[in-house]
């Protein structure tokens, strides 16, 4: 299986602080990569570095074999990789739909989505989105009178809106119900089986919703530990320095 992002001896360095400190990550295509850490662990700075917000001091990261270095932020978006921040970032005073149909308008500005008609590939893309984000009922609600969690599921459908090959997730969880917090954690399981995707998450029940596969701990800027969820949470050196407690010895 081919590697979508590889990154190599990854240094990234503010005024002497290693916020990454000689990182080694890859990750195949279509795997959904879930990374956890304590505060100050690194995995902001690790979204900034893969979308160009921040260049490495030292070291590189590849995506799908190019070297990211010194690209434009908004090139690497156009090369596929789109990110979701903590807090999302809608349009409140658009409806569902007219968020969805902003992103996915070829003329990509707000005059044409709200003036224009919608072509018939937009309109079926569009409805696919909705139904995929669990928002078909509430198509026409301003996005300002929906919950948390469905501001969640709407700015993920903008992401997925835009076709990016990797997904990259920071918190989604964050604030969610129970409820809401499942029902994100459906949609990005669903949207793994087409899309390759990182997941930065704090809450660890929702970690263990979705985590399928590998999980990947950071500390202190470097890999602490990788594998599967089970083998993870019993590993002492992420109790440690994870969840705050020295692991006991019988």
């Amino acid at each position: 299986m081919s590697k979508i992002l590889e990154i190599e001896d990854l240094t990234v360095s503010f005024d002497g602080f290693k916020a990454l400190n000689n990182l080694n990550f890859s990750m195949n295509t279509g795997e959904l990569r879930v990374i956890i850490g304590p505060n100050g662990a690194g995995k902001t700075t690790f979204l900034d570095v893969i979308t160009g917000k921040v260049q490495p001091t030292e070291g590189r990261v590849l995506f799908k074999g190019k070297n990211l270095k010194k690209i434009p932020e908004f090139k690497i978006a156009r090369m596929g990789i789109g990110r979701k921040f903590q807090t999302p970032r809608v349009y409140l005073n658009l409806t569902v739909r007219e968020n969805l149909d902003l992103v996915c308008n070829s003329n990509k500005n707000v005059f044409s989505t709200l003036f224009s008609r919608p072509n018939n590939n937009e309109t079926r893309t569009v409805g696919g989105l909705l139904e995929t984000i669990g928002l078909d009922t509430k198509a026409n609600l301003q996005a300002n009178l929906l919950s948390h969690g469905e501001k969640q599921r709407l700015e993920i459908g903008m992401l997925v809106a835009q076709s990016p090959d990797l997904l990259l997730v920071d918190e989604p969880a964050a604030g969610l119900t129970d409820e809401e917090t499942e029902n994100v954690g459906a949609l990005l399981l669903s949207l793994a089986e087409s899309h390759s995707i990182i997941a930065i998450e704090h809450d660890m029940e929702f970690v263990r919703q979705i985590a399928n596969d590998k999980v990947t701990v950071l500390h202190q800027g470097a890999l602490l530990c990788e594998g599967r969820m089970d083998d993870v949470q019993n590993d002492p050196r992420v109790i440690e320095v994870y969840l705050g407690e020295t692991p006991t010895t019988s």
